[in-house]
């Protein structure tokens, strides 16, 4: 991997034979567990502009329509977050000259509070070919990163690292994209509804980063039906914007009342589960329901792939191909196929369902395989969650040959939070789809299908859970490890589950040293485990007020899910007392409530039935006593039991944690919104 430094650029090609595609990763790590940034992607052409305000691609506007640019979302490293983008080089307008990279914070959050800015550049089979560290960002609120270009018939890398102290509408602006504060104020006072291009994204960014916060709850912008929406006037000729997702189908977060005489009645399924016996039965038909449905839907095929350096284009599929192996033809359970410009990409398919693990031999057959077809990948699904550093199944690569393959997983988890999202948050092209991803979702998280996400918490569990109980477990041990490593992958989907609820980014919030090693955080963890008999773990979940957290004490068989809430800057602290409890005024009885103060291990607490009556209880005796904060907590027992079902412990913490966001988490105050809401767009 090539390093690079400020200014310096490179050609893709002298670096890989394989650049069609690329993956530009951007990281940063924060020291607290919650900083963040916002990626975004500016197309120009030879003036150093964008085309139109279609070419500026950000969270409300994160794909192109010819594939050229996907932005994947965000993913957790051992010490921060990457943020993702997938381009098809292959597939830029031709008048495009160049792209730039960039990332921005939001409000008065600034870059150098963050560390460990980079980014890295991927081929198409996931090789990291470059990477450049940003060690001077400073006090600025965006930064370009990089910047990929053409070069004749080639493109080429700079690394630039240009910081703006305007944000991302400064950004913006500099670029050619239209920011009209001043005419959009006249179209509201006269009453006319505004397209919703990229002015107005950046208008509401910019209206929330100065607004003051304040304990009282903010409420969301109303998204109002495209039949609400009154007469529009049509104006000469607009330029092209970003298409939203109110042009999509989403389906209503309620089922219609059901037409059966009782329960006993079954609505009839396009993918049926209840005839699923054996393990094959269900790998061969989860392998084909997912594979059809990514073939048919090409909004969810492309979410899935374009991860893994497909590019976009038709796709089909196929399953129990036989391809000749030596003296014996290897079946894999299914292949994808992608066709763009009269190219093919493909990918073998490998799955396990029902907790069963991969199998090393059958995994590296299957790269022999694609690596003497020309095959890109090799993608395995199973129940399993990857995590970072440490690979579900150890293959040989032979450095001999001149194509490449990618190895990549998928777990069932992120399957069904893709389609979730899809069908409930983001929309699709239409009602068929939609329908067909809701019949998805069904299949996946039916018991009988051996989909429905990581299920067991390993053989060492319970030997783990009796070493603590009788203190023999010691620190070096390999069973707290593997605890510790299924813990992680626990949460992971925990994450994906939430979120794709919510329709709101979750992510593990990793608090580590900069640049240290996963696997080295991980054995520290098992030690500490060793020594208090605790997992605990920290999500951060997009527009709550602080991070989630959630811990088992294994000593005492209980959960603790909990959050700290930050005291106001302004206000007495009666006042804040008053102000919580009656936002809290919905949530379960049994909430326990602490009073965090300054220079002290822990203030005053109590039960939220109890402290209804009475919010001063809250406060420290000591009037002096600098408050901080709050903490707001449930517990709950945990889940013994292991084995093939998703029970026990698994489900425990997966309720738990549903059950404190839904019940008191969505009481408490959000910050200004960081996104406008889409609208319907001004027709012409």
């Amino acid at each position: 991997m090539q390093e690079m430094i400020k200014g310096s650029n490179v050609a893709l090609t002298a670096l890989s034979e394989d650049v069609g595609t690329v993956i530009v990763s951007l990281g940063w790590a924060s020291p607290t567990g919650e900083g963040d940034a916002d990626v975004s992607v500016l197309l120009l052409d030879t003036n150093g502009k964008v085309r139109s305000d279609a070419d500026f691609y950000f969270y409300n506007n994160p794909v192109a329509a010819d594939g050229s640019v996907q932005l994947l979302g965000k993913t957790p490293t051992q010490d921060g977050n990457e943020d993702r983008i997938s381009f098809d080089l292959t597939a830029v307008p031709p008048d495009v000259e160049r792209i730039v990279v960039a990332a921005s914070r939001y409000g008065e959050a600034r870059f150098g509070e963050l560390e460990n800015l980079q980014v890295r550049l991927a081929d198409a089979a996931g090789e990291s070919l470059l990477r450049f560290a940003i060690d001077d960002a400073a006090e600025v609120s965006a930064i370009i990163f990089g910047e990929l270009y053409r070069r004749g018939e080639d493109w080429k890398f700079r690394a630039v690292g240009q910081g703006y102290d305007t944000g991302l509408a400064g950004l913006a602006t500099d670029f050619g994209v239209d920011i009209d504060d001043d005419a959009a104020e006249e179209e509201a006072q006269a009453g006319v509804v505004a397209e919703p291009g990229v002015e107005a994204e950046l208008r509401v960014e910019v209206a929330a980063a100065t607004a003051p916060a304040t304990l009282e709850a903010v409420p969301a912008p109303r998204r109002p039906d495209t039949a609400e929406a009154g007469p529009v006037r049509r104006t000469a000729a607009p330029a092209p914007r970003p298409r939203t997702a109110k042009k999509k189908v989403t389906l209503p977060p309620t089922t219609r009342k059901s037409l059966a005489e009782n329960e006993s009645w079954k609505e009839a399924r396009l993918f049926p589960v209840s005839v699923l016996k054996s393990d094959r039965d269900r790998e061969m038909r989860a392998t084909s329901v997912l594979l059809s449905v990514m073939a048919q839907v090409p909004e969810f095929g492309r979410r899935l792939t374009a991860p893994f350096g497909a590019p976009a284009g038709r796709m089909e599929t196929f399953t129990e191909v036989s391809l000749p192996h030596g003296d014996t033809p290897r079946r894999p359970d299914g292949v994808i196929r992608v066709e763009r410009a009269g190219k093919l990409w493909t990918a073998l398919v490998e799955t396990k369902t029902n907790g069963n693990s991969l199998k090393a031999d059958q995994v590296q057959a299957y790269m022999d395989i694609a690596a003497r077809r020309g095959y890109e990948a090799v993608i395995t699904l199973s129940n399993d969650v990857a995590l970072e550093g440490s690979p579900l199944v150890d293959v040989k690569i032979d450095g001999r040959r001149k194509h490449k393959v990618a190895l990549w997983h998928l777990s069932l988890a992120e399957v069904a939070h893709q389609a979730q999202m899809l069908i409930r948050h983001e929309g699709v092209g239409n009602a068929a789809h939609a329908w067909l991803l809701q019949e998805l979702l069904h299949y996946l998280q039916h018991e009988n299908s051996g989909c429905h996400g990581f299920q067991n918490m390993g053989a060492a569990w319970v030997p783990v859970r009796n070493g603590i109980d009788d203190e023999t477990l010691c620190q070096g041990d390999p069973r707290a490890l593997e605890v510790v490593e299924n813990w992680e992958r626990l949460i992971r989907q925990v994450c994906l589950r939430l979120g794709g609820e919510l329709g709101q980014k979750v992510l593990p919030a990793q608090r580590a040293r900069r640049g240290s090693d996963p696997g080295a955080r991980r054995v520290q963890l098992a030690d500490q485990l060793c020594r208090e008999g605790r997992l605990q773990a920290e999500l951060r979940v997009e527009q709550a007020p602080g991070l989630l957290t959630i811990g088992a004490d294994l000593r005492t068989g209980r959960l603790r899910t909990s959050v700290e809430i930050p005291a106001p800057e302004q206000g007495y602290p009666l006042t804040w007392a008053k102000r919580l409890i009656r936002h809290l005024a919905e949530a379960p009885a049994d909430l326990h409530v602490e009073t965090l103060v300054e220079g002290e291990t822990g203030g005053p607490r109590g039960t939220l039935e109890r402290l209804r009556p009475e919010p001063a209880d809250l406060l420290p005796k000591n009037t002096a006593t600098r408050i901080t904060g709050f903490r707001l907590s449930l517990f709950k027992s945990m889940g013994s039991t292991r084995g093939n079902a998703e029970s026990g412990f698994i489900r425990s913490v997966d309720d738990a944690v549903h059950r404190f966001y839904t019940t008191v988490v969505v009481h408490l105050d959000r910050p200004a919104p960081r996104r406008a809401t889409p609208k319907e767009p001004v027709g012409t």
